[in-house]
């Protein structure tokens, strides 16, 4: 049996030992770790020294820290993708954009492109104008209209023009 001190070392070291374990876990997070891993990994890990309601407990906690890690990877991702893919036909985000523009901005005509602060990349896609404008970075927001059109309206005026998504 183990003293307390190197109990409480175990548990850390065990975790850094499982680190390289987790891609298969994810793969299969019901298996246990002595079949994820081969007899040398598992040996080279000393989690053959462990009893076997230790090693109950190991894959317990392994199995709810994957599970958990996979749902709170999978929220991150389809976040990212949402705000990655906001504005695009395919896109099924109806949230408006609020950012600055990248740049002068020199008004609004048919065919310009206008390139946010967040990486977006916006076209105007009607001919709606606003001459005499020239403000640097000024804040803009881009909303959902209907049937999946997209307006840009910049801040300070109440002018807004038509644009769809390109980046």
């Amino acid at each position: 049996m183990s003293t307390p001190l190197l109990s409480h070392l175990r548990l850390p070291l065990l975790a850094a030992a499982l680190a390289a374990a987790l891609p298969a876990a994810a793969q299969s997070p019901d298996a246990p770790i002595e079949r994820r891993m081969s007899a040398e990994e598992f040996m080279a890990a000393g989690l053959h020294k462990l009893e076997p309601a230790e090693l109950a407990r190991l894959n317990e906690w392994l199995g709810q820290t994957v599970q958990a890690e996979s749902r709170r990877t999978a929220e991150r991702t389809e976040a990212r993708v949402v705000e990655e893919r906001r504005g695009f036909l395919s896109a099924r985000d109806g949230e408006r954009v609020d950012a600055r523009l990248s740049g002068r901005f020199e008004g609004f005509g048919n065919g310009r492109s206008f390139r946010l602060d967040n990486g977006q990349v916006w076209r105007q896609i009607d001919s709606t104008t606003l001459a005499g404008v020239s403000l640097d970075a000024p804040q803009v927001t881009i909303a959902p209209g209907m049937f999946g059109a997209w307006y840009m309206r910049v801040e300070g005026y109440n002018t807004r023009a038509k644009v769809e998504r390109v980046e």
